[in-house]
């Protein structure tokens, strides 16, 4: 639970994620989703209660928390100031690879992404889609247990977002965890479980065929928009 004063903005939830599993985080803005991934990633602890990640506990290991998992938001949180490689190297010493390690897998990620030629561009200089895809695998260099994506695909195109979701299939595949937000209820279609917070709790937990079969609803937007409409808080 995560409470600020008599608000409480996660309420009693309780769930796990398997390995190398696509997990679906989704809620409506006020529904508390926001405020649990930031606890699970370290950046805010529990009122009460307890979570492990990645076998650490968040109450009182969040530091080792955040050298064991990726993060990707929405701003893709690149220096866009800073070429291709700078950011591969920058964001790998972050995550505590060594010197050595980081030039090997630095080459094989540029030929992965195509990327050999613009390794010395800057960021900032790159399509969207690029940075994208950039973003990703900078969060998943050091090859974590987890991968945190909240709400990753914001403001690109659908053929960019299918594209990105290779990506993720292929993280998921090599056994990295992805726990993903977001708003596309299309991409709520290829997660393996989804979760659905009402209110700071968790209202829905299943695959998606399973939820809408539970909610009699075609498919994910309108389970999403049936649960969402259920609502009575209005901060997250």
């Amino acid at each position: 639970m995560k409470a600020f004063g008599t608000f409480h903005a996660v309420d009693d939830i309780s769930f796990s994620v398997r390995r190398g599993e696509i997990f679906g985080f989704l809620g409506a803005n006020g529904a508390g989703k926001t405020t649990a991934m930031h606890m699970l990633t370290g950046l805010n602890q529990p009122t009460s209660g307890t979570g492990r990640v990645c076998g650490y506990d968040i109450r009182t290991e969040y530091e080792q928390i955040k050298r064991h998992i990726g993060y990707m938001s929405q701003k893709f949180s690149l220096y866009e100031d800073l070429t291709v490689s700078e950011n591969i190297r920058l964001f790998a010493g972050i995550y505590g690879m060594k010197d050595d390690e980081i030039t090997a897998k630095t080459g094989k990620l540029l030929r992965q992404l195509k990327f050999e030629d613009h390794a010395n561009d800057l960021v900032g200089s790159l399509p969207l889609g690029w940075k994208q895809k950039l973003a990703f695998s900078v969060s998943i260099f050091h090859e974590p247990g987890v991968v945190f994506l909240d709400e990753p695909t914001g403001g690109v195109d659908p053929a960019t977002r299918r594209q990105f979701w290779e990506l993720i299939y292929d993280a998921a595949s090599r056994g990295i965890t992805v726990f993903v937000t977001t708003h596309y209820m299309d991409e709520a279609e290829y997660c393996d479980r989804i979760s659905i917070m009402v209110d700071g709790k968790i209202r829905a937990l299943g695959t998606p065929d399973d939820l809408k079969r539970q909610f009699q609803q075609p498919d994910m937007d309108h389970v999403f928009t049936y649960l969402a409409r259920q609502a009575t808080k209005s901060s997250d």
